[in-house]
């Protein structure tokens, strides 16, 4: 019979892996795939007053991720500076903090997730807030497509492209603070690039490869489990061995 966690852990796994995945091919489109690195290290501090005081990973996260994009968005309206520069800044600075306090014995967890205290609860939530996320991210899809081509064409057709770019960095926010639990901060980049890319290599259009990116993140997730379960491997780790090998496998048939 199947352990209940594991089956909790492939639920979870697939939901936030589907939904980073669907995110990731935005990402790309707007050249940011790489920022979900830095802005899951942003999360460090929010992990580390949760350890510390006992709540949820994901929701110290999420808020320390809502502040600091609340910071990047408005030192961008200020300084024009690009987002990866200011994402730098704010995620150098949130690590140097976050280690002052981190307890020594869950740095690892905080790096590379941990999926072994599974319950139910934590579960269900998980699953809620990935289709609340992917709702987000599909009502305002073509829109930011649309300002990742031109800002200035998108403002001639009244888009409203500060707001738009808020409630984009929101959805990043909330899909990164969810994929926490499952690979830490270490490996937040992975979970929305690699499945975006694998995606780009087998879609023709656009909408093939926006559910492409959902399913090849969601099937990695998925794998992630399996082989985490077999191996006794971290879940996060085998989450993205299993998205890099899928990523493999698309480039050959993509050559093909």
């Amino acid at each position: 019979m199947i352990d209940q966690k594991i089956i909790f852990a492939i639920l979870m796994t697939v939901s936030i892996g589907g939904v980073a995945g669907y995110l990731g091919t935005l990402m790309l489109s707007k050249r940011m795939s790489l920022v979900g690195g830095p802005l899951g290290h942003l999360t460090l501090p929010g992990i580390t007053l949760a350890l510390i005081y006992g709540f949820d990973v994901s929701i110290g996260a999420f808020l320390m991720l809502v502040l600091a994009i609340f910071l990047i968005w408005l030192f961008e309206k200020r300084t024009k500076l690009p987002l990866e520069t200011l994402t730098a800044i704010i995620f150098s600075s949130s690590v140097a903090i976050a280690f002052l306090f981190l307890p020594e014995e869950e740095a690892v967890h905080a790096l590379i997730g941990d999926i072994s205290q599974l319950s139910s609860t934590t579960t269900l939530l998980s699953i809620l807030f990935s289709v609340v996320a992917f709702l987000i991210v599909y009502i305002i899809y073509k829109k930011i497509v649309f300002i990742a081509i031109s800002e200035d064409l998108a403002k001639s057709e009244e888009i409203k492209v500060d707001r738009y770019n808020f409630i984009y960095l929101l959805a990043v926010a909330l899909v990164i603070g969810l994929g926490i639990r499952v690979v830490g901060s270490l490996l937040t980049a992975a979970i929305v690039s690699i499945p975006a890319a694998t995606s780009r290599n087998l879609s023709v259009n656009m909408r093939q490869y926006a559910y492409g990116g959902a399913i090849a993140g969601g099937l990695a997730g998925f794998l992630g489990i399996i082989i985490y379960q077999l191996f006794s491997i971290p879940a996060g780790p085998a989450v993205i061995i299993s998205s890099t090998a899928l990523f493999l496998v698309s480039v050959v048939l993509k050559k093909a």
